[in-house]
């Protein structure tokens, strides 16, 4: 699981990467469609497909002439999952902050009181 999720770590912190998948999330493309946006040769393009391709994150098929890319989600499940740990240790963080300022704004207006 590590492994697989460091792949799909190591493939997201490329941004280009990042663009190719979100213009995947709309639905399936060519390797020269999803090269259009950038100003790299197909070869380059290539190179960042076999990258995700290896994380798992693209799948590439065959119809006809036509070779479509389409997003693979699973690894991206695998990546939500591990960051929710984090998610709900920082809420909880976040929670005990906001009561330990309650209870000092509570301090600061019985104190102003008696004064």
């Amino acid at each position: 699981m590590s492994d697989r999720l460091s792949q799909t770590l190591a493939a997201l912190a490329d941004p280009t990467r990042r663009a190719i998948l979100a213009r995947l999330a709309s639905g399936e493309a060519s390797v020269s469609e999803l090269a259009q946006p950038f100003a790299m040769s197909l070869p380059a393009v290539s190179k960042h497909l076999k990258v995700l391709e290896r994380a798992g994150l693209i799948t590439r098929g065959r119809q006809a002439q036509w070779r479509p890319c389409r997003l693979e989600a699973a690894p991206l499940r695998e990546v939500a999952d591990w960051v929710e740990h984090y998610r709900a240790f920082w809420e909880a963080r976040l929670d005990n902050l906001e009561d330990y300022l309650r209870d000092l704004q509570a301090k600061e207006r019985v104190h102003g009181r008696e004064s």
